[in-house]
């Protein structure tokens, strides 16, 4: 199971020249940046740093006054396309599991059995077979951020943007729903912000560091290799020993 997204569909997303005050001060000043069509690439930087504000101008949230401009390229048809995935899991109290799940095709009134097997499928790679009938009541944090996520995958739009989507999940589990969102997303443009420097290297085709005040790009990596990345190769070890050093320190490469 991919997503059926080719990837010459997928837009790049482009900011140009974005300004957002936060509190009377500067958050973003004369932001420009390209995020490419068909790739992941992660958001990282230090809490509070705008990580979370920047995806949330790429929603075309009506909530934040900015000046400047996003677009997706080259299409115009910006919020048809995305799929969002916020910190809170949002999951719907009165519904089941498998219903969260489903509830962009119930929404768009798609629901069919081919949408409910693969619904279930998901559940099923995501560890979560037994619970499909539960409501959100009865998961545990980290079961309702998988059910989460599995509702985001399900949509397959080709932009797909993401904020903190395993900060939830223990160790073993956190990888294999990063396995999982990479095999799905493959040929979308995703926009992951992650405070872990791993997840980053893990997942992204492209890496934006974000640091400063007012925010700017301190730099971007480009790792090598195609995601999901072992963390165990030596070239990961490396980035992310001097990747997290720099954080540490508010340091450009």
């Amino acid at each position: 199971m991919h997503l059926s997204t080719p990837m010459q569909t997928a837009p790049d997303i482009v900011l140009e020249g974005v300004n957002l005050d936060f509190d009377g001060q500067p958050l973003f000043a004369d932001l420009t940046l390209t995020l490419p069509g068909g790739r992941t690439t992660c958001i990282l930087g230090p809490s509070g740093c705008g990580k979370s504000t920047l995806l949330k101008l790429m929603t075309g949230s009506p909530n934040l006054d900015f000046k400047g401009r996003i677009r997706f390229k080259p299409t115009t048809d910006s919020t048809a396309q995305v799929a969002w995935m916020s910190q809170n899991d949002l999951l719907l109290p009165w519904f089941t599991l498998l219903d969260n799940v489903l509830l962009g095709a119930r929404l768009r009134g798609e629901l069919s059995n081919e949408k409910r097997t693969k619904a279930l499928s998901l559940i099923r790679e995501a560890g979560l077979t037994g619970y499909e009938d539960k409501l959100p009541t009865a998961l545990s944090g980290g079961m309702r951020q998988r059910g989460a996520l599995l509702r985001t995958l399900m949509e397959e739009r080709p932009v797909i943007l993401m904020d903190e989507p395993f900060s939830a999940l223990d160790a073993l589990t956190r990888v294999r729903l990063q396995n999982l969102a990479a095999r799905l997303t493959v040929g979308a443009t995703v926009v992951l912000v992650t405070h872990d420097p791993m997840e980053a290297l893990r997942l992204g085709h492209n890496i934006v560091v974000l640091g400063g005040t007012p925010v700017q790009v301190l730099e971007t990596i480009e790792p090598a290799g195609m995601p999901p990345r072992e963390a165990g190769n030596p070239e990961v070890t490396a980035l992310y020993a001097s990747l997290l050093k720099r954080l540490m320190n508010g340091e450009a490469a």
